[in-house]
C-alpha cells in the first residue's frame, strides 16, 4: 500500500508537469520559484494534511503528488547509515587541518554521493520507512567545545568560534553546492542552536545561563557566520534550556535573534524528541501537556520536528493555542525546500552524477589527504621520521581497531585501515600486541605489565597506539559506567591508568615508546611528554587513518596538523563541567600554562617569520603581511596564524584567533604570506551595543605557527 501510494504520487507529478503551462496547477509549474510554488500548494493542503508534512517522517499525499519524505539524515564526516560510502576523518581531525578549501572540497564529495544515493533510493518500493536516504543532512555541529570533557567535542570543529565559523561554513558550501538559481544539491544543517556543549547526562533537564559577552562572543558567533555568510538552509534547536525556556520555545533565540536579526529564512528543526522533553518531571517540566509543548515550539518557529507530537498540532488549533495561520508559514518554508531539491519533481541538476562516485579513487586519495593533514605531531626527540628498515614493535588497544576509526555518527566503508595494516604493508615481519585494552576496567582479565614489556625483548623502538575510543566517548552514552566516563563524557581527562602504567614501564625498561594518540578529544599527557620519544595525535583519523599516521611516522609526509583545541596539563587546569562561564576555558580565556597550546604542531623543518606588517593593498584592502622561510631541508606545510588582543579589555580574550593561511614551501625557501583584513576582523564586544561589532581602538596583532607567545611577532595598530 505503501509503495502504491508514493507511485501515485510521483506518476501524478511527473504527469501533470508534463502538461501545457496554461493547463497546470502553479505548484507544479517548474518555471516558478520554490516559494511560488510552494504558497500556491499550502492553500491546497487540510490541517491534517499540513501538521503531517512538519513531521520529519512525512507520510505521502497522493492526491497532490507529494511523495512521502523524511528529512533525518546524517553526513558528519561522509555519508552515513546508508550502506557503503567514503568515510573521512572525525570533524575534530578535519578541524587540525586548518584548511577550510579542502574542507569543502571533501563535502562536496560527500553531496556528490549522497546524490547518486537519493538517486538509487528512489527505486526503493517502501520509501515511507527509508531513513538515511534524504537530501537534509543535519551537520555540521558547530557548537563551541568549550570543556574537553564533552563525548560530543569529536563531531565539532573545535573550541574557537572564528575556526568554527570558517570550517563549519565550508561544510555548508560543500554540502549546499551553488544555490544562486535556487536549486539545492543538499541541505546542511547548523546545530545544535544554542549554548549547548555537555554535560550529556543532563542534556535534557540543563539550563544553560550564560552572560552576555559569552553569548555573543562564543556561543553565537560560529551560528552566525553560518547564517550571514554562508546561507545554511536549517539550523536546529538544541535539547537544553536556555534563560529558562527550552531552546525550541525561545522565541529569544529562534525568532529575534535568528531570524529579526539575522534574517534567517531557512527551516528550523527540533532535535530529536527534544520538544517531548518539554514535558515531565523528569525533563524541563515546562510545558504541562505535549499538545502545549508542540504549539510552543510552533509558535517559537519549529519547521520540522524530529518526534512524534506533530499529530497534535490540529488539536492545538482547535485549543485556540495556535492558528492554522501559522502553521502555513511552516509548510511553505519546508516545501519550497522540498521544490528546491527537486525532491517533489524526482529531477534536479546533480541528477546525472554518475554512480562511480561512490566508493572512487579520487575520495579515497581525498580521505588520505585530509587525514594526513589532520596529524599533529606534539613532540618528536629527533626519532621521528622513522628509518625505513628500522626494528619496530606495534602495541595497544588502537593498533588493529578497525571500529575505533570511525568516530560517531559514521558511514560505512568497504575497507578500514587500521595503523597495524599501514604498518605490517611495510614490515612484513611486524612484531605486533594488543597488550592492553583502553581502560582496565573494560576486561576482566588483568594486563600482566611484566609479561609484555618481556615479549617485546629485542625491540628498542615501540610505537605505542594508545587513547581511547568512541565507545567510551560519545553521544549520551548510558551503558558506559567505568571511572573517568560518565554518559558519553569524561570526568577525567588523564590517559588511562593501565596505559600509563605501560608506557613507564616501557621506559624503564630502556624502550623509546613512540606514543600515536586517538581520541576525539583533548587527553592529559603530561606525565607521557616526559616519558616518550615522540608523540602523535591521530584523532579518529576515518578510512584511511592507518596509512596517515604511518606515512607520518615514516616520515613520508610532513605533519602539518595544528590543535584545535587547548592540551591541558591535567585535571586541575580544567573547570567545573556544568559551568558555563568561559572565563578560564579554552585558550582564548585560559589564563594558565597548557601542555600544548591552541595551534600547535611540530613539522620536520623548521619555519622562521620576518617582522608582519599590516599594509594597505594595491586595491585599497588591508592586510598582514609577513614573510616566512622553510630553514630546513624538508619541504613542508606551514600554518600562518593570526590573532588580536585589546589591551584596554582585562576582562576579554587573552587573544582570538582571526586568520589563517595554510602555506607550502620548499626547502631552504621563503614566502610572502597575505592574511586578509576583513570586515569583522576587529569584532570586538562592545557593552554598550550588547553585541561584538567593529570597534576603534589600540589592538595587538600576533603572527605565528600556534597560540603560544613564543611562537609569534607581534605589531600594534590603532584601527
Amino acid at each position: 500500500m505503501k509503495y502504491f501510494k508514493n507511485i501515485v504520487a510521483s506518476a501524478f507529478m511527473a504527469f501533470a508537469c508534463m502538461l501545457p503551462s496554461a493547463a497546470q496547477l502553479p505548484y507544479m509549474d517548474k518555471n516558478l520559484s520554490p516559494e511560488q510554488r510552494a504558497e500556491d500548494l499550502v492553500g491546497r493542503l487540510t490541517l491534517k494534511e499540513k501538521a503531517s508534512l512538519m513531521d520529519y517522517n512525512s507520510q505521502a499525499i497522493p492526491r497532490l503528488g507529494i511523495n512521502a519524505y523524511n528529512w533525518w539524515n546524517e553526513a558528519l564526516h561522509g555519508v552515513a547509515r546508508n550502506g557503503y560510502a567514503t568515510m573521512y576523518p572525525m570533524p575534530i581531525g578535519m578541524a587540525a587541518s586548518f584548511d577550510p578549501q579542502l574542507i569543502e572540497e571533501v563535502f562536496t564529495s560527500v553531496s556528490d554521493e549522497a546524490r547518486v544515493k537519493y538517486r538509487l533510493a528512489r527505486t526503493v518500493e517502501d520509501r515511507e520507512s527509508l531513513q538515511y536516504a534524504g537530501l537534509t543532512f543535519w551537520t555540521p555541529n558547530i557548537n563551541i567545545f568549550r570543556d574537553p570533557r564533552w563525548g560530543r567535542g569529536m563531531e565539532t570543529y573545535g573550541e574557537d568560534p572564528y575556526l568554527t565559523g570558517v570550517l563549519g561554513s565550508a561544510v555548508v558550501r560543500g554540502l549546499q553546492g551553488d544555490t544562486s538559481d535556487g536549486h539545492l544539491k543538499a541541505q546542511a544543517c547548523a546545530k545544535h542552536f544554542a549554548v549547548h556543549s555537555g554535560p550529556e547526562s543532563k542534556r535534557h533537564t540543563f539550563d544553560a545561563n550564560v552572560s552576555e559577552r559569552d553569548l555573543w562572543e562564543t556561543y553565537l558567533a560560529a551560528f552566525k557566520d553560518l547564517v550571514t555568510k554562508a546561507q545554511v538552509q536549517e539550523v536546529m534547536f538544541a535539547y537544553n534550556r536556555f534563560e529558562g525556556y527550552p531552546c525550541g520555545a525561545s522565541t529569544r533565540l529562534l525568532q529575534d535573534i535568528l531570524r529579526k536579526e539575522w534574517g534567517y529564512k531557512g527551516l528550523i528543526v527540533s532535535d530529536c524528541w527534544a520538544v517531548s522533553d518539554f514535558v515531565g518531571e523528569q525533563y524541563h517540566n515546562w510545558a504541562k501537556t505535549p499538545v502545549e509543548a508542540i504549539a510552543a515550539s510552533a509558535l517559537a518557529g519549529m519547521d520540522v520536528e524530529c518526534g512524534n507530537l506533530t499529530n497534535l498540532l490540529p488539536e492545538a488549533v482547535e485549543k485556540g493555542l495556535l492558528k492554522e495561520s501559522d502553521l502555513d508559514e511552516h509548510v511553505k518554508r519546508l516545501l519550497a525546500v522540498r521544490f528546491a531539491l527537486g525532491e517533489m519533481d524526482f529531477e534536479s541538476p546533480w541528477d546525472n552524477i554518475p554512480e562511480s562516485v561512490l566508493l572512487s579513487e579520487e575520495h579515497k586519495a581525498q580521505s588520505l589527504d585530509i587525514a594526513r593533514k589532520s596529524m599533529v605531531l606534539l613532540k618528536n626527540d629527533g626519532i621521528l621520521p622513522l628509518a625505513k628498515d628500522a626494528k619496530v614493535a606495534l602495541i595497544g588497544p588502537n593498533a588493529a581497531d578497525s571500529v575505533m576509526m570511525w568516530g560517531n555518527y559514521e558511514g560505512t566503508p568497504v575497507r578500514t585501515v587500521t595503523l597495524y595494516d599501514a604498518m605490517k604493508e611495510r614490515v612484513p615481519d611486524l612484531k605486533y600486541l594488543r597488550a592492553c585494552p583502553h581502560a582496565a576496567e573494560l576486561e576482566e582479565t588483568p594486563t600482566d605489565i611484566d609479561a609484555v614489556v618481556d615479549s617485546l625483548d629485542g625491540f628498542e623502538t615501540v610505537i605505542f597506539a594508545g587513547g581511547i575510543t568512541p565507545r567510551l566517548e560519545g553521544e549520551q552514552m548510558d551503558d558506559v559506567d567505568i571511572p573517568g566516563f560518565l554518559g558519553g563524557d569524561r570526568t577525567s581527562i588523564e590517559l588511562p591508568a593501565i596505559q600509563k602504567q605501560l608506557v613507564k614501564a616501557l621506559v624503564d625498561a630502556g624502550k623509546k615508546v613512540i606514543f600515536v594518540n586517538f581520541s576525539g578529544s583533548t587527553i592529559a599527557l603530561k606525565d607521557e611528554d616526559k616519558l616518550c620519544s615522540a608523540i602523535l595525535q591521530a584523532w579518529y583519523p576515518g578510512q584511511e587513518g592507518g596509512y596517515a599516521v604511518a606515512d607520518v611516522l615514516y616520515g613520508d609526509f610532513n605533519p602539518s596538523g595544528r590543535l584545535p583545541l587547548t592540551f591541558y596539563a591535567d585535571d586541575s587546569q580544567v573547570k567545573d563541567f556544568n559551568d558555563y562561564d568561559m572565563e578560564g576555558r579554552t585558550y582564548r580565556y585560559f589564563r594558565g600554562t597548557p601542555l600544548y597550546p591552541f595551534g600547535y604542531g611540530l613539522s620536520y623543518t623548521n619555519f622562521k617569520y620576518g617582522r608582519p606588517k599590516f599594509k594597505t593593498m594595491a586595491d585599497g584592502s588591508k592586510a598582514v603581511v609577513v614573510r616566512v622561510k622553510n630553514k630546513g631541508r624538508k619541504d613542508g606545510d606551514e600554518i600562518v596564524q593570526l590573532y588580536i588582543s585589546r589591551p584596554d579589555d582585562a576582562q576579554g580574550p587573552v587573544k582570538a584567533l582571526r586568520g589563517m593561511k595554510r602555506v607550502s614551501l620548499k626547502a631552504r625557501k621563503a614566502a610572502k604570506v597575505v592574511i586578509p583584513i576583513e570586515e569583522d576582523t576587529f569584532n570586538w564586544w562592545d557593552a554598550e551595543a550588547g553585541r561584538v561589532v567593529p570597534r576603534s581602538g589600540e589592538y595587538v596583532l600576533y603572527v605565528g605557527g600556534s597560540s603560544a607567545d613564543s611562537a609569534q611577532k607581534t605589531i600594534k595598530v590603532t584601527i
